[in-house]
């Protein structure tokens, strides 16, 4: 019965931690750019109270032996990178990929984080920024005296000035692609770092091998289902609800034991 104390204190954790990874999928739901999680659980070890195969009293070989579970304990929370919705908002600085990759955004301490988010701005020099400030790698700075900007699928940005007759290119967005995105470190701000697990990103131009389009006037939605959030909400709530029952049972369990007299 003490065992099962302890079993069922690991399942009331997993499910805390569930609890903990939908509530944040749920406050980023209107998120641009965002991937929701999904914790994955594997069970624990053992206790083998007769082995497979072993011989009965009788010399014959038992056909399935005894095993005693000791719970359960979290394995993975991973991110799922699936696209998310298009919203068109006519602005022509948000930029939406249709399909694999990211942008690639420099940050303050000379390293390269990579975003799903194509909300951008200028800054006082004319270059594309983050919300954060940060510049879009490789920089691109709109003249300014622009009077149009446009952006096509392969990444070409195009300004149209006073008195020319034809646009003019000022730059190409690139995206970076990665052999295995689970594997990139969500560190907040809607960015992403690379590490050993994700390997290291190949960079190119949109539409260019496996890279998505970039589609100017769009941004794309958090890929968070509410429905089915709340739905694993639920579940998580009573799994986390038979597991204190458990707790409770065998503390009456034990509370008959201490009582009983000889």
């Amino acid at each position: 019965m003490i065992r099962s104390l302890y079993t069922a204190a690991t399942g009331m954790n997993a499910q805390d931690l569930n609890v903990s990874v939908i509530s944040n999928n749920l406050a980023n739901v209107n998120t641009i750019g965002f991937k929701r999680s999904r914790p994955e659980f594997q069970d624990l070890l053992y206790q083998n109270l007769r082995l497979v195969g072993t011989l009965s009293p009788n010399g014959q070989q038992v056909p399935t032996g005894a095993q005693l579970g000791l719970g359960v304990k979290t394995s993975a929370i991973q991110k799922i990178f699936i696209q998310g919705d298009f919203s068109q908002t006519q602005n022509p600085l948000d930029i939406a990929i249709q399909g694999k990759g990211f942008f690639q955004i420099s940050q303050s301490d000379g390293t390269i984080g990579y975003s799903r988010a194509g909300s951008f701005k200028l800054d006082n020099t004319g270059q594309l920024v983050t919300s954060d400030g940060l510049v879009l790698e490789p920089a691109i700075t709109i003249p300014t005296d622009a009077l149009d900007i446009s952006i096509d699928s392969q990444g070409s940005v195009s300004v149209t000035q006073p008195g020319a007759t034809a646009p003019t290119v000022v730059g190409t967005i690139q995206l970076a692609t990665f052999q295995n995105e689970a594997g990139l470190q969500a560190a907040g701000f809607n960015l992403f770092r690379e590490t050993d697990a994700s390997g290291t990103p190949t960079v190119g131009n949109p539409q260019s091998d496996d890279r998505g389009a970039t589609q100017q006037g769009f941004v794309e939605l958090s890929n968070v289902s509410v429905v089915e959030e709340l739905v694993n909400l639920i579940s998580a709530q009573r799994a986390y609800e038979v597991n204190s029952r458990t707790v409770q049972t065998a503390d009456e369990m034990l509370q008959i034991a201490n009582n009983m007299k000889r």
